[in-house]
């Protein structure tokens, strides 16, 4: 990841630039407990998944964000899922400052979001956490 690659947070949160986004507040999936970390993506698509996925009644929203401290890449979706980063996800245990939003993004089609939400809902049946910490 280079430093000058633009980062994204996916969520229905309503934020604004200078905002923080942090750990330790109810997570946006699974059973919404404190989130251990805060998770972002160099890919648009990823970050699409999150405001779209993300528990809540407000529009999905896309921020472009700037860490604060060092990023990991995100296990839940690197070497367990996809071999290497290809979603370049990441996580953080530290802040993420908003710096700004993507407000022409594209969701994905009704089809593919209920394709997405029928597998989540089956690896919440079989017991599969969304998140590891």
């Amino acid at each position: 990841m280079t430093t000058t690659q633009k980062l994204y947070h996916g969520t229905k949160a309503d934020l604004r630039a200078g905002d923080l986004i942090e750990a330790g507040r109810a997570s946006n999936y699974g059973q919404r407990k404190a989130a251990v970390f805060v998770y972002l993506s160099a890919t648009l698509d990823a970050a699409t998944w999150g405001a779209e996925l993300a528990q809540g009644d407000g529009p999905g929203r896309i921020y472009v964000v700037e860490p604060t401290g060092p990023l990991e890449d995100d296990p839940n979706l690197t070497d367990k899922k996809f071999p290497g980063n290809p979603t370049m996800s990441y996580r953080s245990r530290d802040p993420l400052k908003v710096v700004g939003e993507v407000k022409d993004w594209q969701g994905h089609s009704p089809q593919q979001l209920q394709a997405m939400r029928d597998h989540l809902a089956e690896l919440d049946r079989l017991g599969v956490a969304a998140i590891e910490d």
